[in-house]
C-alpha cells in the first residue's frame, strides 16, 4: 500500500496536468467568475456524484472521479481568485502553476496536520459520507457568500474549499481512481 503523501501527490499531479492542459485549451476564462459562481460550479459536480451514489446508475458517462477531480481543480480556482482577485486578466503558464502551487501546498499542509490529529479517520469513512460532508460545506460557503463574507465565529470561505479539496482527494484515493499497479 502507497503511503498518503505518495497517494495525495499522485492525485494531485493528474489534477494539475488536466489543469494546465485546459489551460493550453482555453487560457484562464475561467478568471471571470466570480467566487459564487465558482461555488455553484462546485456544487453542481458534488450534487451530481451525490444523485449517481443515491440512483446506483448514471445516464452521461462521465465518471464520479473525474467530478471529484473537477471540484479539485474548481477548489483550486477559487483560491487562486481569494488570492489575487478576479480582474478577468490572463494569467502565464508560468504564473498559474506557481499559484497553483502554492495553493496545493498550503492544502497539503493542512491535510498533513489534520491526519496527524485524526490519525486518518477518513480511511475508515465512506465515500458517500464525503460526498455529503462536501455538500455541506458547500451549503455553509453559499450562506457565507450570502452574508457577503461576514461570520461570527466561523471560518472563512478559504478553509471550506481547501477542505473539499481534501475530502475529494480522499474519495479518489478510497475509490482507487486514479491508482496503478
Amino acid at each position: 500500500m502507497k503511503s498518503t503523501e505518495a497517494e495525495y501527490q499522485e492525485i494531485i499531479q493528474y489534477c494539475q496536468d488536466l489543469f494546465t492542459k485546459k489551460n493550453k485549451d482555453y487560457g484562464t476564462s475561467w478568471r471571470i467568475l466570480r467566487i459564487p459562481s465558482i461555488t455553484d460550479q462546485i456544487f453542481i459536480k458534488a450534487q451530481r456524484i451525490r444523485t449517481i451514489q443515491e440512483k446506483g446508475m448514471q445516464k452521461v458517462n462521465d465518471d464520479i472521479s473525474g467530478e471529484f477531480i473537477g471540484i479539485i481543480n474548481y477548489c483550486v480556482m477559487a483560491l487562486i481568485q481569494i488570492e489575487i482577485g478576479n480582474d478577468k486578466s490572463e494569467i502565464g503558464a508560468d504564473a498559474l502553476t506557481e499559484l497553483y502551487n502554492k495553493q496545493v501546498a498550503a492544502v497539503k499542509e493542512l491535510l498533513f496536520n489534520k491526519n496527524h490529529d485524526y490519525g486518518e479517520a477518513w480511511r475508515d469513512m465512506r465515500v458517500s459520507s464525503m460526498t455529503d460532508i462536501i455538500l455541506m460545506k458547500l451549503l455553509r460557503i453559499k450562506q457565507i457568500e450570502d452574508n457577503e463574507g461576514f461570520t461570527l465565529v466561523s471560518e472563512g470561505v478559504k478553509s471550506g474549499y481547501q477542505d473539499m479539496i481534501n475530502y475529494s482527494v480522499f474519495c479518489l484515493i478510497k475509490s482507487n481512481a486514479l491508482q496503478t499497479n
